[in-house]
């Protein structure tokens, strides 16, 4: 069989409870069903790292981030497998949001038409990563003035603290970021002559904040019962001092056109779930133009098609809003796999797995060798039913300090089916869940004293894991060839 495309398609901040086929009965995600219905799912699919760039650097490296000392947004990554499908006769298309840094570095791609976070002010925070992407120049093409932090605070303020970030779009439709990429793409496709095998990325900056749905998409979720959370003044009080400073920051400061607050209302909460769950729909309707424009050109007769997202967003969850954290709610995402015509067994599977495992079944659904150095591990076992598919028995997150998370050097989250542990780098609080008795992470047991042991014995596997990696990368380093020093 002739090498298969490979579309990847990745949201921005999509939480796992997003889609109906997956028990969101709320949501209006009818390709993305599809997709679900026709393909096979992973309802236990968590991130490496709850940022946009570590989640990045890892899917792309096919290490955790202490394997490719990626662990905030700010550092300079490369993708690494991208140049071996290039190497090996795929035409490799970037369109949308990778979050390389610096953001127009090649990335081992053919080509890239960038746009990257909605709401990112040039020359300032960004400083030397600043440039103006497609999405910059069509708004200047159009005479349109970008929708940002700054002049949306100064048209009206006390609407501006009070919107907790959702905002309806008042520009053009078509010129919304997500509708954009979807246009784009579509364009890209219909306009594309080189019949080599594809990889195709496509990058959503959406749901990510600011919460900007169209008029039309808010509308169909205007009388949309959408689950709210419970936060109790006893969980808030039993977070880590590291979280309780990250709600601050996130009080005190303005990230992404969001400015929270403490006890917000159910009202408030409602509505900034409706503005979050019709930008997923809107995400969800440019997949369909998608699929559809790549099926009239022939592409999906051969084809593996993967939709997942970096990371999620705690939406209120925990008292929190956005990343950052390490419960369910921000470190789990939706991973699908679909094909007409290579042998994926349907249905939804609750083995535990990682988004970055998505690397290397890429690569061995393109009939490529995985690295050795890979620690992502390929699901193409599972995918096709094979009886030497072995499912993880835990999966792993790290975080490091950034200007948002300041509150803590390192964070590091380990989560089995019962347990999960998050540890804190130089501080005596933690957090420790016992996930069948509290799936939603409301009693923080760490200071529990019938479970020291159990506490004791899951901080010591965490740190066998980082040791364990650690030593295994710097085994890798020592395998590569060294340059002679000229003296």
């Amino acid at each position: 069989m002739n090498r298969p495309n490979i579309i990847l398609i990745m949201t921005d901040q999509q939480r796992a409870d997003t889609i109906g086929a997956l028990g969101a009965h709320w949501m209006q995600t009818p390709h993305l069903d599809r997709l679900v219905n026709e393909g096979a799912a992973f309802s236990e699919c968590f991130v490496t790292s709850p940022v946009c760039v570590g989640a990045r650097a890892s899917l792309f490296t096919g290490k955790y981030p202490h394997g490719c000392q990626v662990f905030s947004n700010f550092q300079p990554w490369q993708p690494t497998w991208v140049s071996t499908l290039a190497d090996q006769g795929y035409h490799c298309v970037n369109i949308g949001k990778m979050h390389i840094n610096p953001y127009d570095a090649p990335g081992g791609f053919h080509q890239r038409l960038i746009m990257e976070n909605k709401d990112r002010p040039l020359f300032l925070e960004e400083r030397d990563r600043a440039i103006y992407d497609e999405w910059d120049k069509a708004l200047r093409a159009r005479k349109l003035i970008k929708p940002s932090r700054y002049n949306r605070h100064a048209a009206d303020p006390a609407g501006y603290k009070q919107a907790l970030g959702a905002f309806e779009w008042d520009l053009d439709v078509d010129m919304h970021p997500d509708h954009f990429i979807g246009d784009t793409t579509c364009w890209w496709l219909g306009d594309r002559k080189n019949n080599d095998p594809l990889f195709l990325q496509i990058g959503f900056p959406g749901p990510h904040p600011p919460y900007d749905p169209t008029p039309e998409a808010l509308a169909a979720y205007a009388d949309v019962d959408i689950p709210l959370p419970t936060v109790s003044e006893d969980e808030l009080r039993a977070q880590p001092p590291a979280q309780q400073q990250l709600r601050d920051n996130m009080i005190d400061f303005n990230f992404d056109s969001i400015a929270w607050r403490r006890g917000v209302s159910p009202a408030d909460l409602l509505r900034l779930r409706r503005h979050y769950a019709a930008n997923v729909s809107m995400i969800d309707h440019q997949v369909g133009r998608i699929l559809a424009a790549l099926d009239a050109r022939g592409y999906l007769d051969n084809a593996l098609v993967v939709f997942t997202s970096d990371h999620a967003d705690a939406l209120g969850d925990h008292g929190h809003i956005q990343k950052w954290t390490m419960y369910d709610s921000v470190v789990r995402v939706p991973l699908i796999f679909w094909s007409k015509n290579l042998p994926i067994k349907q249905g939804v599977r609750d083995d535990l797995v990682q988004m970055f495992d998505v690397a290397p079944t890429i690569l061995e659904a393109a009939g490529l060798a995985v690295p050795e150095d890979f620690e992502a591990r390929t699901l193409w076992g599972a995918l096709s039913n094979r009886t030497d598919h072995q499912p993880r028995d835990a999966v792993y997150a790290e975080l490091a300090r950034d200007h948002i998370q300041t509150g803590s050097e390192f964070i590091l989250m380990r989560r089995d089916r019962r347990w999960k542990i998050v540890l804190y780098l130089d501080d005596t609080a933690g957090e420790l869940y016992d996930l069948q008795a509290d799936p939603g992470e409301h009693t923080n047991l760490w200071e529990t004293p019938a479970l020291r042991a159990i506490r004791d014995e899951l901080s010591t596997r965490c740190l066998h894991w980082l040791a364990r990696g650690s030593l295994f990368a710097n085994r890798r380093a020592s395998r590569a060839p060294q340059q002679a020093m000229r003296i």
